[in-house]
């Protein structure tokens, strides 16, 4: 968990912008192929960084906050405040 009164910082899973392009181009009929110019997680992450966000492994963390939280009502839905 971040302290309270610390910047929320958004990040995002560079291999999630990856997917989307390399879906973007096969939908526009051209047929991307992964590796044959080099490894596209090191530009998607520059390219997310320069738009702001961080880029990070486990994806975006406004998500994995959402499930986490959905988790902890589960538990106290199926245990009790324990």
């Amino acid at each position: 968990m971040d302290p309270p009164g610390e910047p929320q910082h958004e990040t995002f899973n560079p291999w999630s912008i990856v997917n989307l392009v390399f879906k973007h181009l096969a939908d526009q009929g051209l047929h991307p192929i992964l590796g044959e110019a080099g490894d596209p997680g090191a530009p998607a992450a520059e390219l997310l960084r320069s738009l702001g966000i961080q880029p990070a492994a486990e994806g975006n963390l406004e998500i994995s906050r959402e499930v986490r939280r959905h988790l902890a009502e589960i538990r106290t839905a199926v245990f009790g405040d324990g």
